[in-house]
């Protein structure tokens, strides 16, 4: 029994050695028959050259053909080997093939495609969990490339479970790793399907843990990207809020000004989700952090993201008007609506606009004078009420000059202002 059982699995290991080798013949009969047409078209074009150049010019073109011929002869040659060194070689050699691989996938677009064919993702993604740094740093590496460009390797990569081939613990990894794998992960989010899910928890606390720990700004950045390609699909949502995304991207929001756009672009697509909107009322960042970007004059896209996010929370809210109000919101908007961008103006406008309606349903008929309830005796005259309110309004427009003289002197940088366009910015403002 035991002599029939050695002798199937001989047999077995020579069958897949022979299964290999055939995939291999066919590639390279199938790369000799378009170099053999190349080279017929090549004579027939280098016959038709003869009549018009002289023997020189032929001697350069032929060498030229034999060096192209050759090059392509050893990428062939080297991508035998590669793949043959990857399946059945030491950990040595499989090392050394993937930084082969990595090189002829870099520079071959079509050998990506025929890589795959040949079973290399599997065995580089079974390479990424070794503990050995330039084992899986080269397999990383590799996979990068084929993943260039190729949906088709990007879900053979997920398929073969590279998600859960993620360093478990940040700090043991250097920086050049993360900054790798975070390259990676960027390039297997941006699939179009929904094979890239965050449903799995190693991948938000990598991401997670690298945006708050001391990392370059190269893998921040690229860790960002991951986060803003899974807050685009809404079905995401609900993992990412749950493992704390919302507070991460808020603090990233406030904190890196470089990182600010994209962050706030993440929390533009969490926000119009219940649970996203939920978190972010419930931040003690909000609305805080977001009226301080509103005075972020070099940065005018994210002042556009900022009062998108104001807006979707304020919208039917009396609760968090009430909050941006107490913040301090309203002097903030009305700078905006004179000197922001046009998109920045409309939203500012627009929470203006809330904000006013709200506080003349909460007048009411009951508050202020009411001339209609004097009572008898009262020694309210008509006249005297008409110069009150006379009075009343020159001090409201001498309150809101002060303010947009302040606001006016701010924008031109502390110095004098000019009357005529003072007049003009207070005559385009709202009245409240």
């Amino acid at each position: 029994m035991s002599t029939s059982s050695s002798l199937s699995s001989i047999w077995s290991v020579s069958y897949r050695k022979l299964k290999f080798f055939s995939r291999i013949r066919r590639f390279l009969q199938s790369k000799a028959v378009r170099k053999g047409s190349y080279g017929s078209s090549s004579t027939s074009d280098n016959s038709n050259k003869l009549r018009t150049k002289n023997n020189n010019d032929k001697d350069e073109e032929d060498h030229q053909l034999v060096m192209e011929k050759e090059s392509e002869l050893d990428g062939s040659v080297m991508l035998q080997k590669s793949v043959k060194r990857l399946h059945f070689g030491s950990w040595e050699e499989k090392e050394m093939a993937a930084i082969a691989i990595e090189k002829l996938a870099k520079e071959d677009v079509k050998a990506r495609k025929l890589m795959a064919e040949l079973g290399v993702i599997h065995m580089l993604v079974s390479m990424v969990a070794t503990e050995v740094v330039g084992r899986h740093r080269a397999a990383v590496k590799a996979l990068i490339q084929l993943a260039n460009g190729n949906s088709t390797n990007k879900a053979l990569m997920l398929e073969a479970g590279i998600l859960s081939k993620l360093p478990k613990y940040i700090n043991v990894v250097d920086e050049q790793t993360r900054q790798e794998f975070a390259e990676l992960l960027l390039s297997l989010s941006s699939i179009s399907n929904t094979d890239f899910c965050p449903n799995k928890p190693e991948i938000l606390r990598f991401l997670i843990g690298i945006l708050e720990s001391p990392c370059s700004f190269e893998t921040k950045e690229l860790c960002l990207g991951v986060l803003y390609n899974l807050s685009a699909v809404l079905e995401n949502a609900g993992a990412l809020v749950s493992n704390g995304v919302v507070h991460t991207l808020l603090n990233l929001s406030s904190s890196f000004k470089e990182l600010s756009e994209k962050a706030l672009a993440a929390l533009g697509h969490l926000v119009v989700t219940l649970m996203g909107k939920k978190a972010m009322e419930d931040s003690s960042m909000v609305p805080q952090s977001l009226i301080e970007i509103l005075t972020w004059e070099d940065k005018p896209k994210c002042i556009e993201l900022s009062a998108y996010i104001l807006m979707i929370l304020a919208h039917q809210s009396s609760t968090q008007r009430d909050k941006m109000s107490k913040a301090g919101i309203v002097p903030v908007l009305v700078e905006v609506s004179l000197m922001g961008s046009l998109l920045a103006q409309k939203r500012a406008m627009k929470l203006l606009q809330w904000f006013k309606d709200e506080r003349q349903a909460k007048m009411g008929p009951h508050s202020g004078p009411q001339t209609g309830r004097v009572p008898l005796g009262s020694p309210l005259h008509p006249k005297e009420a008409q110069e009150g309110k006379k009075m009343m309004k020159n001090l409201v427009k001498q309150s809101f000059h002060k303010n947009m003289e302040m606001i006016t002197r701010r924008a031109n940088g502390g110095g004098v202002v000019d009357s005529s366009n003072l007049k003009s910015l207070v005559s385009k403002s709202l009245t409240f």
